[in-house]
């Protein structure tokens, strides 16, 4: 592209006496900044130069139990182009096409607008991209090209959703992210309440082993697929941590804010008070406790992601800078001189009031230290709210899994390797 512009403004310059001018011209040019017309009674040739239009490009999902692998097709789909519009399906669509959602439509628009590579997040999405939806996005939205995954979206009708814009030119497709999806993460809780119905017998490391790390339970290992609870393994790397951090540190005066926490089953909560911690300072660091620790402090079926998959979710949020992967359960000293805290935070609604407690408090450091502020929770959201309403409602999201899993298992048993990342 940079070639181009040189050739571009080379051919606008005459004779050898320009060059000088044709670098400043250049300078600016690459940068934007050269007016339209500009040449007319300079002395030099006319050529009229045209900021090049944004690309812009749609993807639209259910975005339910939204998790990592949203994320990461967010991250792909926006590396697309320039600008990366976000249609989300209404609750009405989601429970026509695929039964009911566990998180309403405000809480994902809460989640997809929080996520560092939206630009702009279209309400009520068709589940299905219709003719007048497609014209709406390429006239109204000015949408270059419609994205999705290497998964196959098929409508109960037997269609593929995305036919349209296949047959418009107008696709793209990126590779669908491994080891997770909706439908495993509401697998996992099927398990877990199933697990508790039959037997408490299991110790506390084998049971956070088992949800957290994606297996099945051995006492469902063969009736697990029957009942929809099919569990991806995930397959943790360096390269996409670093996709999803930030890559920078705080400035030199940076008033750096910490606020820690299991931050399982990421949801609208979450995204919230990390907003409202984010605005204190200038940088956000967020500690994110391990899988043994959550597990000793939540119960032997905590956390339902692993650690790696918690951080990644958090790293996604456009409010956090840093992530520190295992933080220690107290807040220490060394921990704030390490990391020049300016103030640790915690919100009012949490699984527990441990920040509360006289003795024991993870936070007792900070608080000696006068630097421990406690922030009103915007959202009355824990991840146990999140769980109630699986367990409340097991028999439907049963059978929703059961519908999916069949799509889920050809996927598998077709797949092959899609270059992407």
């Amino acid at each position: 592209m940079v070639w181009e512009k040189e050739k571009i403004v080379g051919s606008c310059l005459v004779g050898g006496a320009a060059f000088a001018v044709g670098a400043s011209f250049l300078h600016l040019f690459l940068k934007g900044e050269l007016p339209l017309g500009l040449g007319l009674g300079s002395g030099l040739p006319w050529c009229s130069f045209r900021k090049r239009k944004p690309v812009r490009v749609y993807m639209d999902g259910c975005f339910d139990m939204m998790h990592y692998g949203h994320c990461n097709a967010l991250r792909q789909a926006r590396a697309l182009g320039d600008q990366l519009v976000v249609g989300v399906v209404s609750d009405e669509e989601i429970i026509a096409n695929k039964g009911p959602p566990v998180t309403p439509l405000h809480e994902r628009m809460t989640m997809v607008k929080a996520v560092k590579w939206v630009d702009e997040v279209i309400s009520d999405a068709p589940y299905a991209i219709t003719e007048d939806f497609m014209k709406k996005l390429f006239d109204e939205y000015q949408i270059d090209y419609i994205i999705h995954g290497d998964d196959p979206c098929v409508l109960p009708d037997g269609t593929d959703a995305y036919a349209l814009a296949k047959k418009a030119g107008r696709y793209k497709q990126i590779k669908r992210t491994e080891g997770v999806s909706s439908t495993d993460i509401v697998g996992r809780m099927l398990l877990c309440v199933r697990e508790r119905s039959v037997s408490d017998s299991h110790s506390h490391s084998s049971l956070q082993r088992q949800f957290s790390h994606g297996h099945n339970s051995p006492k469902f290992d063969d009736g697990a697929s029957s009942a929809g609870t099919r569990v991806s393994h995930f397959l943790p790397t360096s390269r996409r941590i670093v996709q999803f951090s930030n890559g920078k540190g705080p400035g030199p005066d940076a008033r750096i804010i910490y606020i820690d926490g299991a931050f399982d089953l990421f949801h609208a909560g979450h995204v919230e008070i990390l907003r409202r911690a984010r605005e204190l300072g200038d940088f956000l660091l967020v500690g994110i406790h391990n899988d043994q620790t959550v597990s000793a402090k939540r119960g032997a079926h905590r956390p339902i992601m692993n650690l790696h998959e918690r951080s990644l979710s958090v790293l996604a949020c456009r409010y956090v800078d840093e992530v520190i992967i295992g933080a220690p359960w107290e807040v220490s000293r060394d921990t704030i001189t390490t990391f020049d805290i300016s103030m640790v935070v915690h919100g009012t609604v949490a699984e527990s009031d441990d920040f509360q407690k006289e003795e024991d408090n993870p936070y007792a450091v900070p608080i000696s230290m006068g630097i421990f502020q406690i922030l009103d929770s915007p959202l009355d959201i824990t991840t146990s709210t999140i769980i109630r309403r699986i367990v409340a409602n097991h028999e439907a999201y049963q059978k929703r899994n059961l519908k999916k899993e069949a799509s889920e298992k050809k996927y598998y048993e077709q797949k092959s390797f899609v270059t992407g990342d």
